[in-house]
């Protein structure tokens, strides 16, 4: 046997060696196998799903008033007046005023509330204060919670800047009215009850003043 076909067998024993060693190593790839995935790398921007419409309807405005009303009108003018003014954000300030100054009026102490009232509102909640405690009554009273509210009206005077908001409000608390002997002659420390009103609340845009007052009060 001649040289060139000894070293051609050589050959092809030792890539036969090879291809089991390398199976026995690897594995036996059957079928289609999926692609490795790719390194990982900063992920695709999302597309967006709208487009904001220069000019569109105010929402924080039309979130509370229909488009095109008067009290809609009102309110644009107070951000015009104060760029800073938020329908919304007042609206969640008088949520925390109503529980302040509902429980101030029914436990008789309206010294902390004073600065959140007019005059006028401030007057009658005193005579209402002094005529119960005349009369011996006291009133405990706990806070529940806000069920409903939502912006009535509004208002804008274009010479005094002076805004009114009115804003209507379903609470619940739990009230008792004792006598001077401590009977139980109203209500009951248990058993909640709605409490419906309608306040008005007031504020010269553009002052110093950040504080809006309760200048009205109705239900």
């Amino acid at each position: 046997m001649n040289s060139p076909i000894i070293q051609l067998l050589v050959l092809a024993g030792i890539a036969v060696f090879l291809i089991l060693r390398l199976k026995n190593v690897l594995g036996t790839r059957d079928g289609f196998e999926k692609p490795s995935a790719p390194a990982p790398g900063p992920a695709p921007a999302k597309r967006r799903d709208f487009e904001v419409i220069e000019g569109g309807p105010d929402l924080d405005i039309t979130d509370h008033v229909p488009e095109g009303s008067e009290a809609a009108e009102a309110l644009a003018k107070m951000k015009r007046a104060e760029p800073g003014f938020g329908v919304g954000d007042f609206l969640g300030g008088a949520r925390g005023a109503y529980e302040m100054i509902l429980m101030g009026f029914e436990r008789g102490d309206l010294a902390e509330i004073k600065p959140l009232l007019s005059d006028e509102v401030y007057e009658t909640f005193a005579e209402v204060v002094e005529a119960r405690e005349a009369q011996g009554l006291t009133i405990e009273a706990d806070f529940v919670g806000i069920r409903e509210m939502g912006l009535n009206d509004a208002t804008f005077d274009d010479n005094t800047k002076l805004a009114e908001l009115t804003v209507r409000f379903v609470g619940e608390l739990t009230s008792v009215v004792r006598d001077r002997a401590g009977e139980v002659i109203e209500g009951s420390p248990t058993s909640p009850k709605k409490q419906k009103d309608i306040w008005t609340f007031a504020r010269h845009m553009g002052s110093d003043d950040p504080n809006w007052q309760l200048v009205a009060t109705g239900e």
